[in-house]
């Protein structure tokens, strides 16, 4: 009788406070799409970003063909289930292998940003690639220390605005930017005041998006002698001046490592402590928002964040595989959504979201193929 009374109680207390268990995740109604093959040599596809805006949707990565050359390559849609491939124009050695890994569009017109190790040093030789009127995705030619050299340590993400276009990265002195009226050419922004660097510790940054008021990124800090990164944001109204806020978090460790507006609200996601935490920035500043997903075996992180409709959904990593989340109070409280296959977490895999108009658009590149697909909004309310 004893036993039973106690399983009864222990009904009664679960059934008591409902939000202890864990959220139901969300299952969308996947819709494969195909993305067809590039002109070339014959290939596998590697998908690495996508992005949308006024009406049309974009993908981008590359080509690795069976001797293990790469090319850069681009897909367009305007409905995201039918694609045709965009033409690429290189101009340099490097970026006739460029693998495009960052993606923004602003009046339907795409820019991105494409990489290829090599050299004495195995680095990363970075370009940026803009799109004329008649579709073809041009390389930017740029002088060679722009985006590499002895004071490069990485170029990261790509956002684009009313303003025009701005990349997240970081440079020898801490987080860095550059900046562009029309993608035609970046300048860069190092070095800067509250920005880069100073007695408070080392900074990097992440993530950029466009707000109103001119752009924000997000980032982290090392400071001097520890071994614990603190979350950063930064605003700015040009691109070249900047200014600073922490973000509070409980233990003061944490990375915000992607950003993006649900209306008029900024929201960043990355990683704390116990898995991946949520900020939005109030009239009073940043202040916490939620806490989602749990640490797994390896370095966690946020590789992705898109407002959909009137939700958020954000990619993970953990070091076993990556997680899409989803939120519909501004980052207040998160459910795991079903992706259409798992992908494991390694250096040649990835995941990357989109959304414009009613449809959600996820790329996935499980290291042996990729694919596409997209769910309509009403679908995350399953």
């Amino acid at each position: 009788m004893l036993g039973v009374l106690a399983v009864l109680v222990a009904a009664c207390e679960a059934s008591a406070c409902p939000d202890c268990a864990e959220p139901l995740p969300v299952r969308p109604a996947w819709q494969s799409v195909v993305l067809p093959d590039t002109p070339g040599v014959p290939g596998r596809a590697v998908l690495r970003d996508a992005t949308a805006c006024a009406g049309r949707w974009y993908v981008v990565g590359g080509v690795i063909d069976l001797a293990g050359e790469t090319r850069p390559a681009a897909w367009s849609s305007s409905d995201a289930n039918s694609w045709v491939p965009l033409p690429t124009a290189p101009v340099t050695f490097y970026g006739r292998q460029h693998v495009l890994s960052a993606a923004a569009c602003r009046d339907g017109r795409l820019a991105a940003v494409g990489a290829k190790s090599g050299g004495a040093h195995g680095n990363p030789r970075t370009g940026t690639w803009r799109q004329a009127s008649d579709g073809t995705l041009h390389e930017v030619d740029a002088p060679f220390e722009r985006y590499a050299g002895p004071r490069a340590v990485n170029v990261a993400r790509l956002a684009a605005g009313p303003q025009g276009w701005l990349i997240a990265g970081s440079r020898i002195d801490g987080a860095a930017a550059w900046i562009s009226p029309d993608a035609a050419g970046f300048t860069l922004v190092e070095g800067a005041p509250e920005l880069a660097g100073d007695e408070r510790g080392r900074t990097a940054a992440y993530d950029a998006v466009a707000v109103p008021s001119g752009w924000l990124m997000v980032g982290s800090l090392l400071p001097p002698g520890g071994t614990a990164l603190a979350p950063l944001a930064w605003s700015s109204t040009d691109g070249r001046s900047w200014q600073r806020a922490a973000l509070p978090v409980v233990d003061g460790r944490g990375q915000a490592q992607r950003v993006a507006v649900l209306g008029d609200v900024p929201v960043a996601v990355g990683s704390v402590r116990a898995g991946f935490g949520s900020w939005r920035l109030t009239t009073q500043g940043w202040r916490p928002a939620g806490g989602f997903g749990a640490a797994g075996p390896g370095v966690a992180s946020a590789a992705g964040l898109v407002a959909v409709g009137q939700r958020l959904v954000a990619v993970t990593r953990d070091g076993d595989r990556h997680g899409l989340w989803l939120s519909v109070d501004v980052g207040e409280s998160w459910r795991p959504m079903i992706m259409p296959q798992p992908v494991p977490d390694s250096g040649d895999t990835a995941v990357a979201v989109t959304s414009t108009g009613d449809r959600l658009l996820l790329v996935a590149d499980d290291g042996k193929t990729s694919r596409a697909w997209w769910a309509g909004v009403s679908d995350l309310d399953r």
